[in-house]
């Protein structure tokens, strides 16, 4: 799980990961923190009014999805302990299912 394992295409898979996490963060909290959608995404995504009267939700959904992502993307790419990169897995894990309870809660 370290960066000297050599292997050129995980490296590129994790550090994609990491990224895209960030970015789903960053717009997650700016939905939340703005409390409204992009314009393209109501237009892309073709929202329910339903869905539009709940962007907090939504956003922090986003945002904790990203920031699983992002757990699960550092656990290749930084040097660590068996214990401690199972330990992250396990955070990404927790995170995806809040996440996902949270969006389930949205489709009620």
């Amino acid at each position: 799980m370290s960066l000297d394992d050599g292997d050129p295409v995980l490296i590129a898979l994790s550090l994609a990961a990491v990224v895209l996490g960030l970015a789903w963060v960053v717009l997650g909290v700016r939905v939340a923190v703005s409390r409204r959608f992009p314009a393209v995404w109501i237009r892309l995504a073709r929202l329910t009014p339903s869905h539009r009267a709940h962007p907090v939700r939504m956003g922090c959904a986003q945002a904790m999805s990203g920031a699983g992502l992002v757990a699960f993307g550092a656990t290749f790419l930084i040097p660590m302990p068996y214990t401690v990169g199972v330990a992250l897995l396990a955070v990404y894990l927790l995170l995806l299912l809040t996440a996902a309870g949270s969006v389930v809660l949205l489709r009620r």
